[in-house]
C-alpha cells in the first residue's frame, strides 16, 4: 500500500490472533494496522474454508454476465449486481441509486421533471474500475468465440490526495491527512478462449478446470533480497550515525522497491521510494508541461525539487496497472504552486478532475553513481523511461549502505512491489535470514490479483453461467429437543415393527429383511 506507515508486522505464519494493547506504551500505526491485517486474513480465510474459491449467496449472487451485441458498433456485456466472493473476499456489483436533490424554488409550484433513471446493473464499458477506453483495441472484447468472462480483484490504498472526502477540513490545510483506505476493486475483463486451450464443445466443467490452471500460471514467480551493507567510503561521511552502521540513513525510512514495466529482466524496470511510496502532491490543474497542485508538500522532504522523479497518477491510471514513463522535475514555482515537467503527460491521465490526479515522488536518480561497495553493480547506471532497469544476480545499491537483489530468470509484474524497513538504532535493514546471517528471497508483499470464472461466452446470445451459488446455513429450529425428536423417532420404528410382526414376520428396520427372509436364503 502506498501509505504513510513506519513497517507492515502482519505475519500470518506466526498465527498471532490479536495485537494486545499495554498501558503507559508507545502506540504505532503498525499495531493498529496488523490488528486490522489479522481480523481481514481470519475472516477472509474462514469464508473461503465455508464458501470456496468462489461463489455467491443463493438469491443475490452477483455478476450475472449477458452478452450485448447486435447492432452495436462495439459489442458489449451487461454484468448484473449482487454480491459475490472471492477468495473470501466481499465484492458487491450493486450500482448505486441516484439521490433526490431538492427542487429549484421555480420548479416548486410545477412538476418537477424526473431525470431518467440509470441502468440497474453495469456493462463492461462503464463498470467503476475498468476505465476501457473503445478507442483502444486492446479494450474491446474478442471477436473471436468463444471467450471467458473472468472476474479480477485485488485491493489498492487511497489517500487524501486522491479523495478529499478523507481530509478532515477542521484540522486546517495546514495539518497533513489523517488515515489512508484500503479499496477493492473489481473489473470483469476477457480471457481469449485460446489461451485456455479448450476444444470446441467444452463442458462447464472443463472451462473451469482449464481456468484453474491458467490463473495458476498468472501468479508471479519474482523474488527479491534486501541487505545492508555499510560502504567502502563511509568514513568520509559526517559523524551522524555510528561508525559501525551499515545502513548510513539519518532517518528511520521504509524503502519501498515497486516495479514499473512488468516482464522479463531485459526488459522489466523497477523504482524506489524511501518514503514507501507515500509522497503525493494533488493536482489542481494541466497546462502543457506546467502542472498546477493544490499544495507543495507540508516540509522540504515531503515536497519536490528540481530532478526528482514524479508519476502521473489517477484513478483509471491506478485501475489499468499499465504504466506510462516518468516524468523529471524541471523547474519549481512554489509561490504559484507549479512544477513544469520534463514532458507533457499522456492524454489519458489527468485531464479529469473527477479522477482525483495527482504527482507521486520517486526518490532513485537515474544517471548518477551512488556510494556503494566495489562489489556490486549500481542499478541507476542504467534506465529507461526514468525507471531503472532490473539486473538479476547482483547486488543494486538504492542509498544509504541499502542493497536489493532480484533472483535470476524471474518474470516480473507491474504493481509488485516489496517494502524494507531501514532502522538507525541498529543500523541495519529489518528483513528475514538464515542461521547462517543470509538474507532470504521473498515473493512480492503485494499486490495480489485474485479471479474467478463468470461466464463461457459462446457467441451472440449464448452464454454459458460459470457462477457457484451457496444457500444460507440457517434452518427453522424444531418443535422439540433433539432428545425428543430421538424418543419419538424410536417409537415410530417399534411401532412400524410390531405392526409387520403381526401381519406374519419380524422385520428387522435397519435392512428391511424379516425373519422369513432370513431362512429362505
Amino acid at each position: 500500500m502506498h501509505a504513510d506507515i513506519s513497517r507492515d508486522t502482519f505475519r500470518p505464519e506466526r498465527h498471532y490472533s490479536a495485537v494486545i494493547a499495554q498501558q503507559g506504551r508507545v502506540q504505532l500505526d503498525a499495531d493498529a494496522n496488523e490488528q486490522a491485517a489479522i481480523q481481514l486474513h481470519q475472516a477472509r480465510t474462514a469464508l473461503s474454508d465455508l464458501i470456496g474459491t468462489h461463489g455467491g449467496p443463493r438469491g443475490a449472487t452477483g455478476f450475472e454476465v449477458r452478452f450485448l451485441g447486435g447492432s452495436r458498433e462495439l459489442d458489449d456485456l451487461s454484468i448484473g449486481g449482487g454480491r459475490y466472493y472471492v477468495d473470501g473476499i466481499l465484492v458487491d456489483a450493486t450500482r448505486p441509486a441516484p439521490g433526490v436533490p431538492v427542487p429549484d424554488e421555480d420548479e416548486a409550484g410545477d412538476a418537477a421533471t424526473e431525470p431518467p433513471a440509470p441502468p440497474a446493473t453495469w456493462t463492461y464499458w462503464d463498470q467503476p474500475d475498468g476505465h476501457r477506453d473503445p478507442e483502444r483495441p486492446g479494450d474491446r472484447l474478442p471477436t473471436q468465440f468463444p471467450y471467458l468472462a473472468c472476474l479480477q480483484v485485488w485491493e489498492r490504498t487511497v489517500t487524501a490526495a486522491e479523495d478529499p472526502l478523507l481530509r478532515e477540513v477542521a484540522l486546517g490545510a495546514a495539518m497533513p491527512d489523517t488515515a489512508a483506505r484500503r479499496k477493492v476493486v473489481w473489473q470483469v475483463v476477457p480471457v481469449p478462449g485460446s489461451e485456455l486451450e479448450l476444444e470446441d464443445g467444452a463442458t462447464k466443467d472443463q472451462v473451469r478446470e482449464a481456468f484453474a490452471k491458467w490463473e495458476a500460471a498468472q501468479a508471479p514467480t519474482a523474488r527479491m533480497a534486501a541487505r545492508s551493507e555499510r560502504p567502502d567510503r563511509a568514513d568520509e561521511d559526517p559523524c551522524l550515525v555510528r561508525p559501525d552502521a551499515r545502513y548510513r540513513g539519518p532517518e528511520n525510512q521504509l524503502y519501498r522497491v515497486e516495479i514499473h514495466e512488468g516482464g522479463p529482466a531485459g526488459e522489466a524496470t523497477f523504482k524506489w521510494s524511501r518514503e514507501n511510496g507515500s509522497v503525493t502532491l494533488p493536482v489542481d490543474g494541466l497546462d502543457g508541461t506546467w502542472v498546477e497542485l493544490g499544495s507543495v508538500g507540508s516540509d522540504d522532504k515531503l515536497g519536490l525539487n528540481v530532478g526528482d522523479w514524479v508519476e502521473f497518477v489517477d484513478t483509471a491510471y491506478t485501475s489499468r496497472r499499465e504504466p506510462l514513463p516518468l516524468l523529471r522535475v524541471e523547474e519549481l514555482d512554489l509561490p504559484g504552486r507549479r512544477v513544469r515537467l520534463s514532458g507533457e503527460p499522456d492524454p489519458s491521465v489527468g485531464r479529469r478532475p473527477e479522477l482525483g490526479p495527482y504527482l507521486r515522488r520517486w526518490d532513485h536518480r537515474p544517471g548518477s553513481r551512488p556510494a556503494g561497495s566495489g562489489r556490486s553493480r549500481t542499478a541507476a547506471s542504467k534506465s529507461r523511461g526514468g525507471a531503472l532497469r532490473i539486473e538479476e544476480g547482483a547486488w543494486l545499491p538504492l542509498e544509504d549502505g541499502v542493497f536489493v537483489y532480484f533472483e535470476a530468470g524471474r518474470t516480473y509484474r507491474s504493481g509488485d512491489f516489496w517494502t524494507v524497513p531501514a532502522r538507525t538504532a541498529t543500523g541495519s535493514v529489518e528483513w528475514p535470514v538464515d542461521s547462517a546471517r543470509r538474507p532470504l528471497l521473498r515473493s512480492p508483499h503485494g499486490v495480489r490479483v485474485h479471479r474467478a470464472p463468470l461466464a463461457w461466452v459462446l457467441g451472440e446470445g449464448s452464454v454459458a453461467d460459470l457462477r457457484l451459488a451457496f444457500g444460507p446455513l440457517a434452518a427453522p429450529l424444531p418443535a422439540a429437543d433433539a432428545e425428543a425428536l430421538a424418543a419419538e423417532e424410536s417409537a415410530e420404528q417399534e411401532a412400524l415393527a410390531a405392526e409387520r410382526a403381526a401381519a406374519g414376520g419380524s422385520t428387522d428396520p435397519a435392512n428391511g429383511q424379516n425373519d422369513q427372509g432370513r431362512s429362505e436364503n
